[in-house]
């Protein structure tokens, strides 16, 4: 149904947004709405077919053909959102305030050109540009003029629907190169700023916007976790004797151990039963010391190895542990010195020339010098770090592979640790003083947001992560100083996806290994072509790489079952495909859009082998059934 979507993602007893009509007459008008939301970006809308055909556009739409804006395309809005402009309230879809940028009329340009000129098209030739994918148009607007080019984007990336689109100028008589929108920031309809309107009672709103943006969750977050502390508001406290009972279990599990020499610390109380964790947790004499005492002044370090966690297998709730989201980017420790930020990697590399939008990081810190631990994520349309994204952006994929980076995938930086601060060290005290302290310095920009964190509900946030396809969830000992290593206060827990797999070869070992390195996996497409999916080297034991080996050896051929080119680092050997084999896994990465490769379909990521099913049909094997 027309604005299903839209109606299903949005409580209109909540919301000042229009309600889901679909209009009776067709319209030629078009609107660019600046939306400060989980981000600063620009909603693009055509009015087509009765509704508003929707993009989230970033960087905003540019009057320079040298800028391919990335465009997310949306839900469609009904046409009444046109000259919508006012705040959609805290815990609802978009919560932020809306200001209209620009408007106009559109019409569509002929696909045929006619003496290197667009000359105008039709509603028919629209609708079927827009299908192709590769949609031309021109715009008359108050701001933006001229012709322009909306085209899909070959790769699709598992988990967006095939929604990314790239908004490209023309040339014509309205270019204007090095094109800067921040110099537009006020509405076309009543000349105020966001501030303005985020601040005016007069203006479209359901109540107030709270201040802090950059703390706010993003609305599907904010929305289950304040499900979850409902629930836990109506959950009665432990009785006495059970709150007995497991102190008399908390001190069977308690372990001396000599710390420095010559200190001894009880061993941390995470939940075996829940965690499934065979052995004691060891701590070091940082980890041992919950120090009350303040942060110690002395001058600034200019090295810091990050605070690793260790991995275990089940969520868990706990009293005294801090539950947060695990942000699927690139780890950062971020050094601001007198207004200039610097990012160093987990092995100590310069990122700061990767991400030049992260520059203005210090402007949001309240703080000469300072020192942040936190994640460079790429963000999908709703807010979700998107590893996928993130490769597009750096142009790494695994083995080592470089591709063309894509500098339209914007980034941003989710801090969730603070180690230094104006002549004063932080390392020692506890984690839960040190976010507190994090929170109060932080400004929220376009550029950085604050992790939050949650108290006692692990596995709440654990299934709420789930649901919403992210990488995991991570818990840390309240208490925890930070050490540069890998601790046992702070633990991760991934969640992790099935799928059974096809093998159409494998690859030669390595090192002292033993018949084969990796399996080449596939699955059959809808023209029951087998589409190479990626390899799994793990998961093997020797009794297993013996029994796998003779198989593959029966089933060897000289012909690629593939279609199209394998994407392997090491040499392969190509199989029959008759054997099948379930495989564990991270997500799904995106496919190669660019370079020798491109067209090459997503790819498993983190793969372990689990074992083999002989009771499965290889042509079952479906890539757009495990998408899903």
């Amino acid at each position: 149904m027309v604005l299903e979507e839209y109606k299903r993602k949005r409580r209109f007893e909540e919301t000042p947004e229009p309600p889901p009509e679909v209009a009776s007459k067709p319209g030629n008008r078009f609107v660019v709405q600046m939306h400060d939301a989980t981000r600063l970006h620009y909603d693009f809308r055509l009015e087509m077919e009765g509704v508003l055909k929707s993009w989230a556009v970033p960087k905003g739409p540019s009057l320079d053909p040298a800028d391919k804006r990335l465009a997310m395309q949306v839900e469609d809005h009904p046409v009444s959102y046109f000259d919508f402009e006012g705040n959609i309230p805290e815990n609802n879809y978009g919560a932020g305030t809306v200001l209209v940028w620009d408007v106009g009329t559109w019409e569509p340009l002929s696909p045929v050109q006619k003496d290197g000129e667009y000359l105008p098209g039709t509603d028919k030739d629209a609708a079927a540009m827009l299908a192709k994918g590769d949609l031309k148009f021109r715009l008359n607007g108050k701001r933006l003029k001229g012709d322009f080019a909306l085209v899909k984007m070959k790769g699709r990336r598992p988990g967006s629907k095939g929604n990314e689109w790239l908004m490209i100028k023309k040339h014509d008589q309205y270019v204007v190169e090095g094109y800067e929108i921040e110099a537009y920031d006020t509405s076309v309809l009543t000349g105020r700023t966001l501030d303005e309107i985020s601040g005016d009672a007069g203006s479209k709103e359901w109540k107030s916007r709270p201040t802090g943006r950059g703390k706010l969750k993003a609305a599907w977050l904010a929305d289950a976790i304040a499900r979850v502390e409902q629930k836990k508001k109506q959950t009665p406290s432990p009785t006495a004797e059970a709150a007995k009972g497991a102190d008399q279990n908390k001190a069977k599990k308690t372990e001396m151990n000599e710390v420095a020499g010559s200190a001894a610390v009880a061993v941390s109380d995470v939940p075996t039963t829940e965690n499934k964790l065979a052995k004691p947790l060891a701590t070091s004499a940082l980890s041992a010391v919950s120090t009350s005492s303040g942060p110690v002044k002395r001058p600034m370090p200019t090295t810091i190895h990050p605070m690793l966690a260790e991995s275990v297998d089940e969520p868990f709730d706990g009293d005294d542990w801090l539950f947060e989201i695990k942000w699927d980017g690139y780890r950062a420790i971020t050094f601001i010195e007198n207004g200039k930020a610097r990012l160093v990697s987990r092995n100590q590399n310069d990122l700061t020339p990767r991400y030049p939008e992260l520059k203005d990081l210090p402007q949001f810190v309240k703080a000469k010098n300072a020192i942040l631990d936190g994640e460079v994520v790429a963000v999908d349309e709703e807010g979700r770090a998107s590893f996928s994204l993130m490769q597009q952006r750096t142009g790494f994929r695994p083995g080592g592979r470089r591709f063309a980076a894509n500098a339209d995938v914007p980034v941003l930086y989710y801090a969730f640790d603070l180690l230094y601060l104006d002549g004063y060290d932080w390392r020692r005290v506890p984690l839960e003083e040190r976010k507190k302290k994090l929170a109060s310095v932080l400004t929220a920009g376009d550029a950085l947001r604050y992790s939050d964190h949650y108290e006692r509900q692990g596995k709440a946030l654990f299934e709420i992560a789930r649901q919403k396809g992210l990488e995991g969830i991570l818990a840390k000992k309240r208490n925890s100083i930070y050490e540069e290593r890998r601790s046992r206060e702070w633990l991760k827990i991934k969640i992790r996806h099935r799928v059974e797999c096809v093998v159409g070869g494998y690859t030669e070992p390595e090192g002292t290994r033993a018949h084969f390195g990796s399996l080449v996996l596939g699955l059959y497409d809808k023209e029951k072509r087998l589409v190479h999916v990626g390899q799994v080297g793990s998961g093997f034991d020797q009794k297993l790489l013996d029994e796998i080996w003779q198989m593959l050896k029966k089933l060897e051929t000289k012909k690629n079952p593939f279609f199209g080119e394998v994407e392997a680092l090491r040499k392969t050997f190509w199989v029959k495909p008759e054997l099948v084999v379930e495989v564990e896994y991270a997500e799904w990465t995106s496919g190669i859009t660019s370079g020798k490769l491109a067209g090459t379909g997503p790819k498993l990521r983190a793969p372990v082998f689990l074992g083999l099913r002989d009771d499965k049909d290889p042509k079952d094997c479906l890539l757009e059934e495990a998408l899903k």
